[in-house]
């Protein structure tokens, strides 16, 4: 699907694998998803604007490169958390912002609990990161919020992604970069993913 990058790196696999496994506890879950994240991280920034400085090494003065921007990470609560640690690792410059988001059980509309943003994002490289994309009513109520702070530059970052969370990405978000480990088969008819790997903010703190 043209705009999803979906990685088929052997570790990103293997790590998905032992996440969708029902016998995996919460303890190991965590560490996985933070190992999958990094992983992740990888590819999503790729594509990331970089600018020419001049650095001098104990032996000699030389050319590199810095990034050209600053970086946003915006978990999606709660279940991005489980990706933001490892993240950090490798951005650790970056700014954090939350999105507090619940699903409504009876029509599965996403409704705000939380917001924490910088007041304006247009000269921002933004990573918006929620490991499930399944109806896609989160990904797009968390993408209009940040088009509302002028976000120019957003990357959606997901563990598993749905068919039908994707499309209504899509539709409203046409150019949007999508990065995912797996685009499952379909919903089922309570609006998650299958084979999917359950919930994964329960999965996430055991609760």
């Amino acid at each position: 699907m043209k705009g999803v990058t979906v990685i088929t790196h052997p570790l990103v696999q293997h790590n998905l694998t032992r996440l969708r496994d029902q016998r995996t506890g919460p303890q190991e879950f965590r560490r996985v998803l933070g190992e999958i994240a990094a992983l992740m991280l990888y590819e999503a920034t790729r594509s990331f604007a970089v600018q020419s400085v001049s650095v001098r090494t104990p032996l000699a003065r030389t050319s590199g490169y810095q990034l050209s921007r600053e970086v946003v990470l915006v978990p999606v609560l709660r279940a991005g958390l489980g990706m933001l640690d490892s993240i950090l690792q490798l951005l650790p410059h970056a700014r954090v912002g939350f999105i507090g988001l619940k699903r409504e059980e009876t029509t599965l509309r996403a409704v705000f609990y939380h917001k924490s943003l910088p007041p304006d994002l247009s000269q921002f490289e933004v990573i918006l990161i929620d490991p499930m994309l399944a109806t896609g009513g989160s990904a797009v109520a968390a993408l209009d919020l940040l088009a509302k702070l002028q976000a120019r530059r957003v990357r959606l970052v997901n563990l598993v992604a749905a068919p039908e969370g994707i499309r209504r990405v899509r539709q409203r978000y046409p150019n949007l970069p999508i990065f995912t480990a797996a685009m499952d088969k379909r919903l089922n008819e309570k609006g998650y993913i299958l084979p999917g790997l359950g919930d994964a903010g329960d999965r996430l703190f055991g609760v």
